[in-house]
């Protein structure tokens, strides 16, 4: 374990720096980007680990991997995000774990959501995911709502019980006119959340950015990356 243990403090040194480096040629204070750590495929173990040296954000993006490493690590001082499209079928499992849902893209996911938080009693947080690969009222190629579609999902969320609306996510699209031009990508979306925070002003968080466009994130605004590999290695392939 202490092999790993340095492993996982060597990479997350490296992604720090980056982090630092980036927010300083914005003109940006490092406290105004949050790492989150893409914990998908790794062990409860890996969790641990990270938990001790310091990660307080680590995400999921499979209930059947994230929920029972949930309940192995719930003694950990841990927000749990889930970032994986969401059936409505997992929402009830999703909502006994996740602090925050970065994955909201239609209404019908909006209701069970609401229905599920107030039958446990709690409050998760959601953001809007935003395809910019989709065209007008449809939705991209791994999930999200066109940005003409946020204002009305926005709406939903805001006005339903249990939920709180938190702002925007985005995955840089592989197709379309923002293919392999990430930092437009992510400009786009401070636009869209500017938009977005005139109707509602405490939806602030924009998660953007991964291991290998970061800086680009960073640079155009985000106020969280989302940082697997380069912390926790490259994953196995999934059988």
């Amino acid at each position: 374990m202490t092999d790993r243990k340095d492993e996982l403090a060597a990479n997350l040194a490296k992604v720090e720096e980056r982090i630092a480096a980036a927010c300083a040629a914005a003109g940006r204070a490092r406290e105004e980007v949050t790492l989150i750590v893409v914990t998908k495929t790794y062990p409860a173990s890996d969790v641990r680990v990270l938990s001790e040296l310091g990660v307080r954000h680590v995400a999921e993006n499979r209930d059947q991997d994230a929920a029972p490493k949930a309940v192995e690590c719930s003694d950990l001082p841990l927000i749990w995000h889930f970032v994986g499209q969401l059936q409505t079928n997992k929402v009830r499992s999703v909502v006994g774990y996740a602090d925050l849902v970065q994955s909201v893209d239609r209404s019908k996911l909006v209701t069970a959501l609401s229905k599920e938080a107030v039958r446990a009693g709690r409050e998760v947080g959601c953001l809007i995911q935003v395809a910019l690969d989709a065209g007008e009222g449809g939705r991209g190629e791994r999930g999200g709502v066109a940005p003409g579609g946020i204002g009305e999902l926005a709406d939903r969320v805001a006005a339903a019980e249990g939920l709180r609306l938190d702002g925007l996510m985005t995955v840089a699209p592989l197709t379309g006119e923002y293919a392999g031009r990430e930092l437009a990508a992510f400009e786009r979306m401070m636009d869209l959340s500017t938009d977005l925070r005139r109707a509602h002003p405490a939806a602030t968080m924009v998660s953007a950015g991964m291991s290998a466009d970061l800086e680009q994130a960073v640079a155009a605004g985000a106020t969280h990356v989302r940082v697997g590999t380069a912390v926790l290695g490259v994953r196995p392939r999934l059988r």
